[in-house]
């Protein structure tokens, strides 16, 4: 007889084992290739999803940009929040694992009243006013035998990693943008510091030009076309103040700054400096260092147990019900013997019909998984996609550097020889501003070129997940 609770709650522990879940696989992707399309060699690649990115953007020795990305993690209202659904999210994993437990009630009732002499309680004889109290708890306790409370569980933790996922991915999209707006911003501080000096120089060489039309050693159209050409330029001076502002703007909301109250001292800088080089690893690699991988991989599984859940409620819920207590009509006997009260007992409960309810709920949940494998290969494809973008993009921008190098000290040397041949009185003032223009262009997009390049660095560490740097191995 002495085994016989052991043997329970043997069979109880091993019913409560149960799941009614399918099997969680990670859903299936195409294989990695060996290598991107740009540049890589294949290894075997090794679990290293929870890889600390670091702070990537150090790698351009900009002690401005550091300055600024602290204050990202710090003061960013977007990551501020994403960290509070974070938080929303353990509580949910912390209140589904509560089922876990039983629950306890106590209560204490005091209550006085009178009997109807009708009542089938109603004593002859007795007082029909008396008194009624009780003290005493309520106990009920669970038997999670086919793995609804487990399957919810695996689903909130589940969900719960995949928050942690979205957080680490708008934090590291949060400092990929703050660093692409701060180059932005310094590319158009050159390209600024171009059009201020062209406008000058237009506004002398307009002076000069008037000066030759009254003299009558020029004509009217020579003025009217350095006019507009000076005009012209200043437009762009202007728009370009207008695209710098909007860039700084953009950096004060990232740093959780008022746009109002924030500034950004231009810099006079001849260049943005040199890049550096970013180690794109292996494809075998991406899919475990990228946040929004993870998070998205995450859903499947959490879809996976609403399954279960969702399974488990065609059978019935078993509890286990309990109370104790004691109940008297005056306080002198509440506490003896005889007014003790207990009871305990199991209780199940079984849906018979619903007309179709649950296996909505099942069709609904076999979607919801669906959906989020698909969501998953959509995000895994995404991923690729972003390496090889930005890949290329730094391969061909480098190229475009080269050449549109040449092209600035072509058209430089093309404008010299255009002055010097409309001084000699060769050719008309349209050649002039035709050079000089092409020279102003080919210098705009030099450093607009400078500003996608630096972008594309910033995009291509995004898109890797961060720095690929492990950390060092003690």
């Amino acid at each position: 007889m002495s085994r016989r609770p052991g043997m329970m709650a043997v069979v109880l522990g091993a019913l409560a084992g149960c799941s009614l879940a399918p099997h969680y696989q990670r859903p299936t992707v195409p294989a990695p290739p060996a290598t991107y399309k740009e540049a890589g060699d294949w290894k075997v690649a090794t679990p290293a999803d929870r890889t600390a990115r670091g702070r990537w953007w150090t790698m351009f020795n900009d002690p401005e940009l550091d300055a600024l990305e602290a204050q990202v993690s710090d003061s960013n209202q977007n990551l501020k929040a994403a960290l509070a659904r974070l938080d929303e999210a353990r509580a949910q994993t912390r209140i589904a694992r509560s089922n876990w437990f039983p629950t306890i009630d106590a209560q204490a009732d005091l209550t006085r009243g009178e009997n109807s002499i009708y009542s089938p309680n109603y004593v002859p004889g007795k007082p029909r006013t008396g008194n009624s109290i009780i003290v005493g708890g309520d106990f009920s306790y669970e038997l999670d035998l086919f793995g609804r409370i487990r399957n919810t569980v695996a689903s909130a933790h589940a969900t719960e990693q995949a928050t942690a996922g979205d957080a680490a991915a708008l934090d590291l999209a949060l400092h990929a943008e703050l660093a692409s707006d701060y180059f932005t911003v310094r590319g158009l501080d050159i390209e600024q510091q171009l059009l201020d000096h062209t406008v000058d120089d237009y506004a002398h060489a307009l002076e000069l030009t008037e000066n030759l039309y009254h003299g009558g050693a020029a004509a009217i159209a020579d003025v009217r076309q350095a006019q507009a050409q000076l005009e012209s330029a200043r437009t762009q001076a202007e728009d370009t103040r207008l695209r710098r502002a909007q860039s700084e703007h953009a950096i004060a909301v990232l740093v959780g700054r008022q746009a109002s109250d924030f500034t950004l001292s231009a810099h006079s800088a001849a260049g943005l400096g040199t890049l550096p080089a970013v180690d794109v690893g292996l494809p075998s690699q991406l899919l475990e260092r990228r946040p929004d991988v993870a998070a998205a991989e995450r859903r499947v599984a959490a879809a996976n147990a609403n399954i279960g859940v969702a399974r488990a409620a065609y059978f019935p819920v078993l509890d286990i019900m309990g109370s104790l207590g004691t109940q008297s009509l005056a306080t002198s006997t509440l506490f003896t013997a005889p007014a003790r009260y207990w009871s305990i007992g199991p209780q199940a409960l079984l849906t018979v019909f619903d007309g179709g309810l649950h296996a909505a709920q099942s069709a609904q949940a076999h979607a919801a998984y669906d959906e989020q494998v698909a969501n998953y290969r959509a995000v895994v494809l995404s991923a690729f996609q972003d390496v090889e973008d930005n890949v290329v993009a730094l391969r061909q921008l480098e190229r475009e550097s080269v050449s549109e190098a040449a092209a600035v000290t072509a058209t430089q040397g093309a404008l010299e020889q255009a002055n010097l041949r409309y001084k000699g009185g060769l050719v008309t003032y349209l050649e002039v501003v035709s050079t000089e223009n092409a020279a102003l262009a080919a210098r705009l997009a030099e450093a607009d070129i400078g500003i996608r390049r630096a972008s594309a660095t910033v995009l291509l560490v995004k898109a890797l997940g961060g720095d690929w740097h492990p950390p060092a191995t003690p």
